[in-house]
C-alpha cells in the first residue's frame, strides 16, 4: 500500500486545525499540565498523554506512517479525557461530543480525498489485549486505587511499597538519586492489586475509627 501523499497530509492537517479552532477545544490544544492543575494521579491513569497541538506537529514532521495512526492519536485525546474524568462530568461530556464531531469530519475527509483506512498498530494491540482480557484490571479500578494512595499515611504507603517490591518488583521504578520510586499500576498482578486494595480499604476504616474515638473522648472531657 502506498504512503499518503503530501496533499492528503495537508488536508488532514486542515481537518485537525478546524477542530482546534473551535472555542470548546481549548483544553485539548496543549499537553495536560497535571502538575500545575494538582492532579498528581494523572500520569498513573493516563499512560500515553496526547493533545491536538502535538498531533498537528507530528503530522507536519511526518512522524506517522499512515493517516489512520494520526487519526487514532486524535481519538486518544478524547479517550484520555473520558478515562480520567467521571462519566457524566462536564469534561467527559465535552470530550464525547467532540469525538463525534471529529469522526464526522474524518469520515468526510476519507471520502473527499480517497483515503483508505488501514488497521493501526494500536488497534491491533487493543484487539490482542481484548482476547486475553480475563482477569485484567479495569481503568476505573486503576483510577480509584491511584487516588486512594494519596489519602494514606507515609507509614501505610511505605508498607505498600515494600509489599510491591517483594511480590512484583517490576511495578516499581526506583530513583536512587532522589530516594524515591514510582509505581506502575499497569504492571501489578490482579492478585496483588486485590490484596493492596483490601489493605487500603482497611487503612481507611482504621482512620475513621480513630477519628470517632477522638471525637468521643472530646465529648467525655467536656
Amino acid at each position: 500500500m502506498s504512503s499518503p501523499t503530501d496533499a492528503q497530509w495537508s488536508a488532514l492537517t486542515k481537518c485537525v486545525q478546524s477542530i482546534m479552532q473551535r472555542s470548546d477545544t481549548t483544553p485539548f490544544r496543549e499537553p495536560v499540565d497535571w502538575q500545575s492543575l494538582g492532579i498528581f494521579d494523572y500520569p498513573q491513569i493516563i499512560k500515553k498523554p496526547m493533545d491536538l497541538g502535538t498531533v498537528k506537529k507530528n503530522i507536519a514532521d511526518r512522524k506517522y506512517a499512515t493517516i489512520t495512526e494520526a487519526a487514532d492519536d486524535v481519538r486518544l485525546v478524547w479517550t484520555n479525557c473520558m478515562t480520567y474524568n467521571a462519566d457524566g462530568s462536564d469534561f467527559f461530556n465535552l470530550a464525547k461530543s467532540l469525538s463525534k464531531k471529529w469522526e464526522d469530519k474524518y469520515a468526510k475527509f476519507l471520502k473527499d480525498h480517497n483515503v483508505e483506512e488501514v488497521e493501526s498498530t494500536s488497534s491491533q494491540d487493543k484487539a490482542s489485549a481484548g482476547s486475553t482480557n480475563d482477569g485484567q484490571l479495569s481503568l476505573e479500578d486503576k483510577r480509584g486505587f491511584a487516588r486512594s494512595l494519596y489519602k494514606l499515611s507515609k507509614e501505610d504507603l511505605g508498607k505498600i511499597i515494600v509489599e510491591i517490591d517483594d511480590r512484583c518488583p517490576s511495578a516499581l521504578v526506583k530513583n536512587a538519586a532522589e530516594d524515591e520510586c514510582e509505581m506502575n499500576v499497569d504492571k501489578l498482578t490482579p492478585e496483588l492489586f486485590k490484596d493492596l486494595t483490601k489493605f487500603v480499604a482497611s487503612c481507611g476504616k482504621t482512620s475513621m475509627s480513630t477519628k470517632k474515638k477522638g471525637t468521643s473522648a472530646k465529648r467525655q472531657k467536656t
